[in-house]
């Protein structure tokens, strides 16, 4: 991930930072096997890596906050990566409660063992369980469990939460959480960056169709900020899939209604979506095509 960041031209000084930070944090046998050796996915985006990486070097706990494709659990995932944390996820939900949160070994093995806490939309959870994260999120670094114990944050320790406005169940998060985190507005991924991660993925992916795939996600995008469609359709994980179908052998067309026109429910949306998709992939498109191979 470090050559990752050099690649994309982000500061030296943060990069050595970085490396500073790894050498001083090592990591406890107990918690090897969840380091992240190698992303699924990286995030491509000079100013918010910046942005993000010196927040966790200044000791901040980060809330990525976006619409939907914006890369936050790659970003939070690429950082556990650069970082050389071990990564506990915490998927929040309608139901989590206080008893929930740290009834489990998740929440606290990761302060415990200097791991970084990926706490997914965060603004799902009920406000009895985020009370829970005040102490553990400011300058006390501390878990209270009822009838166990106090747990001590590692000073490795960092948390990374998400959310995402607009979703069922979602709620305004309260003015004392957010204060304790250093929040980034994620802005949605460019097409130059769609790009470089398409051939990122798909190196024989030719050029012109890596440019064309790009920039139907951004008219899908348009789309939906014009209230023409839902944001269903607008599936970055949907459109990368797709193009692996078609590596696979899937014409275009199979393909995108596969990764992408079916997430849309509405008859009607769909057809929006597909003419929107006929526009710049033909239908027939086959991998003999798409691909250098």
């Amino acid at each position: 991930m470090l050559s990752f960041l050099r690649r994309e031209g982000v500061n030296e000084e943060i990069v050595s930072g970085i490396e500073a930070f790894r050498a001083a944090h090592g990591v406890s046998p107990e918690a090897e096997h969840r380091l992240i050796k190698k992303p699924r996915y990286e995030y491509y985006g000079k100013e918010v890596w910046e942005a993000a990486a010196t927040a966790l070097l200044c000791g901040e706990n980060l809330l990525l906050v976006g619409p939907k494709a914006t890369g936050k659990n790659v970003l939070a995932e690429c950082l556990a990566c650069a970082f050389g944390r071990p990564s506990w996820d915490v998927s929040f939900y309608i139901n989590t409660d206080a008893a929930s949160l740290i009834g489990t070994d998740t929440f606290t093995k990761c302060a415990r063992l200097g791991g970084f806490g990926i706490l997914d939309e965060i603004n799902m959870a009920k406000n009895e369980s985020l009370a829970v994260l005040h102490a553990s999120l400011d300058f006390r670094r501390v878990i209270d469990v009822p009838g166990y114990d106090r747990i001590v944050m590692d000073d490795a320790t960092r948390f990374i939460a998400t959310m995402n406005y607009g979703y069922a169940g979602t709620r305004e998060l309260n003015e004392a959480l957010v204060s304790r985190f250093a929040v980034i507005d994620m802005p949605p991924i460019s097409a130059e960056n769609l790009k470089k991660l398409l051939k990122r993925e798909y190196p024989t992916l030719r050029d012109e169709w890596a440019e064309q795939f790009s920039g139907l996600f951004e008219d899908i995008r348009k789309k939906c900020d014009s209230a023409e469609i839902s944001t269903k359709a607008l599936d970055l994980r949907g459109l990368m899939s797709s193009v692996q179908l078609m590596h696979r052998g899937l014409t275009a067309g199979e393909a995108l209604r596969l990764g992408v026109v079916n997430k849309a429910f509405d008859p009607f949306e769909r057809r929006l979506v597909e003419d929107v998709i006929t526009a710049r992939i033909p239908s027939a498109l086959g991998r003999a095509k798409l691909f250098d191979e």
